[in-house]
């Protein structure tokens, strides 16, 4: 089994969910005592945030790609970046290192891909749907379009995620809002929707929307898993 190296801390909510699918899913594919051999470094979020919040990508790209060279000293032998919004220094992240960084989007393309699905509503951090990095990785290597919601829903969307779910609180006031944003999201064209946030699965699940929810820690980890187990 290849070793799995994790850069997670952001926030670390959505890292202990990327730990718990890892072995979950090792276990299910070899059974018995079986879990995920795994290397995580956890950085600090609230350092983290506030470079995010002063647009100083490249100072929080610099200690991305310092844990991401203690990872690989490790003996991490691919990486996880354990949340969407950071790919955007993934470049940076994956020229500090020589193993491969395993790109959210690529994992979350090559599942929309296989249900033949064109358009879908991304809802993410304001980072992740206002930027262009992630939604022209999906157009440029998958023919996807993601469509944003609009401003007031974005703003919506994102103080959710930064307010309650990086905190571990979760209001049913707050799924019902993600769920008028989704049915709008709908209305627009999209056929399914893509959780661009990793912390999103702990408010949503499949269940609770009328029209396919992909949620990208759950893909994202279990293709770090396959590829641990298959290469």
């Amino acid at each position: 089994m290849r070793k799995i190296g994790m850069i997670g801390g952001m926030s670390w909510e959505s890292t202990a969910i990327y730990y718990k699918l890892l072995n979950e899913e090792v276990k299910h594919r070899l059974g018995g005592l079986n879990s995920a051999n795994c290397i995580l470094y956890s950085v600090n979020f609230c350092q983290i945030e506030a470079l995010q919040r002063q647009g100083d990508w490249d100072s929080a790209a610099v200690i991305l790609a310092d844990a991401a060279r203690a990872v690989e000293a490790a003996g991490a032998d691919f990486i996880l970046i354990c949340t969407n919004t950071m790919h955007l220094v993934f470049d940076q992240i994956q020229a500090a290192v020589d193993i491969p960084v395993i790109h959210i989007a690529d994992t979350l393309g090559e599942q929309l891909q296989q249900h033949g699905l064109k358009k879908v509503g991304l809802l993410a951090t304001a980072f992740t749907m206002e930027k262009s990095f992630y939604k022209n990785r999906l157009k440029d290597r998958f023919d996807i379009e993601l469509i944003t919601p609009n401003d007031n829903d974005r703003e919506t969307v994102h103080s959710i995620i930064y307010q309650e779910l990086c905190l571990g609180k979760i209001h049913r006031s707050s799924k019902e809002k993600y769920l008028a944003v989704i049915n709008r999201l709908h209305q627009q064209g999209s056929e399914a929707i893509a959780l661009g946030c990793t912390e999103i699965n702990l408010l949503l699940t499949a269940e609770d929307s009328l029209i396919p929810l992909f949620d990208t820690t759950e893909i994202h980890a279990k293709q770090a898993v396959a590829l641990a187990l298959n290469g």
